[in-house]
């Protein structure tokens, strides 16, 4: 200990210069450990910018999926309702532009739709998905208020009078109030006088099917005069 102190007695004036010297390395000491901590700030923030915006895109993915869900909904409103497709013509009848591009759009948004909102990640295919969601709600609209415009106007009378029988005929198929017999007859009779008027797609029949099938079976049905 003393020959350090020898030393400092002798050459006191080093102190200035050495503590500056490091005062500089000090100085360079909190600024390298002020710029490392600014580092970590900066990648935690982007790391949380980047957590936000994957849960942006999935909460965006999954805002498509529930419009989807909607036009879907929609278009299965009519599906499987036998009486809106005679009212509505329009809305089954392929020779329709409006018909194939809604028909069309929907088959193109089903394409695209993931399983899970989670599972649409890529950009290029979430714009791809949206501007198809988007296609298709629009298409369906424009088809729709066409429908509902014309109606059954593109039928000459003895064939509005074939539409409108068939109405009343389904409607008795579905009536259980009726015989098993009665709805039998109807049923099938409706059927027939649907026959070359409306395509009715595979849905609907089932769903038609459905809610006579019980008594499509039951007892002998009369038979109505052929037209």
């Amino acid at each position: 200990m003393q020959p350090i102190l020898d030393f400092m007695a002798h050459y006191w004036w080093l102190v200035f210069p050495l503590s500056g010297v490091m005062g500089g390395w000090a100085k360079a000491w909190q600024n390298s450990t002020e710029r490392r901590h600014q580092r970590r700030v900066e990648l935690y923030k982007l790391r949380n910018l980047t957590l936000q915006a994957e849960q942006v895109a999935e909460a965006e993915v999954a805002m498509l999926m529930a419009s989807h869900d909607a036009v879907n909904k929609r278009w299965l409103d009519y599906e499987l309702d036998v009486g809106k497709l005679i009212d509505f013509p329009l809305m089954t009848d392929v020779r329709e532009p409006l018909t194939v591009a809604f028909l069309r759009a929907k088959r193109e948004a089903d394409g695209l739709r993931p399983a899970a909102a989670k599972e649409l990640t890529v950009p290029s295919r979430l714009e791809a998905y949206r501007s198809a969601v988007n296609g298709y709600e629009v298409a369906f609209s424009v088809a729709e208020r066409e429908a509902r415009r014309i109606k059954d106007s593109n039928f000459s009378g003895p064939e509005r009078e074939r539409l409108a029988t068939a109405r009343k005929l389904l409607r008795l198929a579905e009536d259980s109030a009726a015989t098993p017999a009665e709805r039998q007859a109807a049923y099938k009779r409706a059927r027939r006088e649907l026959d070359g008027l409306i395509v009715l797609p595979d849905a609907t029949v089932t769903a038609l099917e459905e809610k006579v099938a019980p008594m499509l079976d039951s007892g002998h049905a009369p038979e109505y005069p052929q037209r």
